[in-house]
């Protein structure tokens, strides 16, 4: 009798009751990378047994799942060669301030044309146009498309945003979380971040970066309004944007702020994933890459700038640079290589692929090194797996993303610029010889492991809590609906100025009254002595 209620209350523990819920996932971005944060956590609630779809514009490598119906609303070329054209200037020139700012709008004039064509595309549009399905969320890839959360409104379901990088001030903004200057550091699209610091010369820097980010975030909602009023005006039952917004239930962040830092207070509503796309048991290599890797008897390095840095974008010259450093190695090397360029020579330590399992090449320990572009999944990755990085970043985030990640002690970084064959072979060896390096990384992986929930867990946990509690609206911070100069006090620190002010001229008024009125005294008894 007592082994049956000890059986039963073991099933009952162990396996938790799951509902399949409808979720609806939509991910429109200019860059391929983004989509393994975004469809590791559409699979996550996919194994939980929820009915998942999902809608996107780029192709993406996830296996078929029951649970899953993928829908391709693919974007235009006219659009994409944009955003080609901004990855292939960065790697040809850098640009001053004022070029940056400008190449970075013309970059985000690209991505929004992006997001607001897949709004309007046949297979996205007729979702919620003519929804066949009962949908009981909205799990939104957020990338300059706030706007979309009118699909949200028009479906009358809650909204989970997906962010795939560091905390940025505007991405704050959507959930109430403070952005504090004075100690945590800006990290833009246009500036590098810089080490953190409290110095004074320091916050003066990343306050001025903080005001430039809030400025852009002013005209970054105004444009938000016009998108919004455009994609969905001519429905005269559809809210307002401001309410539309309200429609955020949860952020998740590709972010662990414990091991990451710098320790902030954050609200409720922001719920921290970062290595979601890390699998808790990396997937058998293919046969021909596994047999490569598993016989590096001295190591290996994995050579990979991600999916937006196209080889066609490289001068030839910097290619065999690059080439000759890598093939004179002793280790083995494994690059991605993309199939439109001829490559330039076949050497035996080398394995070239066009598609390459990033994470589960990382978490073999025949990985020595990992030389890349520093997007936010690969600097990730590494960081999990204790793999040092030689880091060459190009654009966006990319260059705060390495400055972090050498300022932290996990590698170096160089600039493809000015890369030549000297240069690059002394920083390979730099890092792989250091043991500094090795050894940060290693206790970094230790703190990145170590959390009360996985990154899975975290996701599963907060949206199945969203969808009991039909939207956790009680989660959200009173702030977000205050104004700019609400939220900062600037009113009332206004006020307080002016009563000052008054309260200024009033003494001076009454000091010089009293002043005159003794001086007329003195001279009145003057005169009558």
């Amino acid at each position: 009798m007592v082994n049956k209620f000890l059986l039963s209350l073991i099933v009952f523990v162990f396996l938790s009751p799951v509902w399949g819920a409808n979720i609806l996932g939509l991910f429109s971005t200019f860059s391929p990378s983004h989509l393994l944060v975004h469809m590791s956590i559409m699979k996550s609630l996919a194994d939980q047994g929820h009915n998942v779809t999902i809608v996107t514009n780029c192709k993406t490598k996830l296996a078929p799942h029951d649970n899953i119906t993928l829908i391709l609303a693919p974007a235009s070329e006219e659009r994409m060669k944009g955003v080609n054209k901004f990855v292939e200037n960065s790697m040809q020139r850098k640009p001053h301030f004022i070029q940056a700012i400008f190449s970075t709008l013309t970059l985000i004039y690209s991505i929004l044309g992006i997001q607001y064509d897949f709004v309007l595309h046949p297979q996205v549009k007729d979702i919620y146009e003519n929804p066949h399905v009962k949908y009981d969320l909205l799990v939104l890839g957020y990338l300059f498309n706030d706007f979309q959360l009118g699909i949200a409104a028009k479906l009358q379901v809650p909204a989970i945003l997906s962010w795939v990088g560091l905390p940025l001030a505007f991405v704050d903004d959507t959930v109430g979380n403070v952005y504090d200057p004075s100690y945590v550091p800006i990290v833009s699209f246009v500036t590098e971040t810089t080490k953190q610091s409290t110095g004074l010369w320091w916050r003066m820097h990343n306050l001025f970066s903080w005001i430039m980010l809030k400025i852009f975030s002013v005209g970054n909602d105004f444009v938000m309004t016009f998108l919004y009023k455009h994609a969905f005006g001519n429905d005269s039952s559809m809210i307002s944007y401001d309410e539309a917004k309200e429609k955020v239930s949860l952020l998740f962040y590709n972010y662990h702020s414990q091991s990451e830092g710098p320790v902030r207070p954050t609200v409720p509503q922001s719920i921290e994933i970062g290595g979601i796309q890390i699998k808790e048991q990396p997937d058998s290599l293919p046969q021909e890459l596994a047999y490569f890797l598993d016989n590096a008897t001295d190591g290996a390095i994995f050579f990979s700038l991600g999916t937006n840095i196209k080889l066609t974008f490289f001068e030839p010259q910097l290619l065999e640079t690059i080439y000759q450093v890598l093939s004179h190695q002793q280790l083995r090397v494994i690059w991605k290589w993309d199939d439109q360029v001829p490559k330039p020579g076949n050497a035996s330590n080398i394995y070239f692929h066009n598609w390459l399992p990033q994470d589960d090449i990382l978490a073999h320990p025949n990985t020595k090194l990992f030389i890349t572009h520093a997007g936010k999944g690969g600097v990730a990755e590494a960081q999990y797996h204790g793999v040092p990085m030689l880091a060459l970043p190009v654009f966006a985030d990319q260059p705060g993303n390495a400055q972090l990640m050498m300022a932290s002690g996990f590698g170096i970084s160089m600039d493809l610029l000015t890369l030549n064959k000297e240069s690059l072979e002394k920083g390979i060896q730099e890092v792989l010889n250091n043991p500094v390096y090795r050894n940060n990384v290693r206790k970094f992986s230790d703190l990145y492991r170590d959390r009360p929930l996985t990154a899975r867990q975290s996701v599963i946990y907060w949206t199945e809590y969203v969808m009991r509690h039909k939207g956790a609206y009680h989660l959200r911070s009173p702030i977000v609906k205050l104004g700019f100069l609400a939220r900062y006090n600037l009113d009332v620190y206004a006020i307080l100025l002016l009563i000052f002010a008054c309260s200024m001229i009033i003494f001076v008024f009454l000091l010089r009254f009293l002043v005159n009125t003794i001086l007329l005294k003195r001279q009145s008894k003057a005169k009558i002595n």
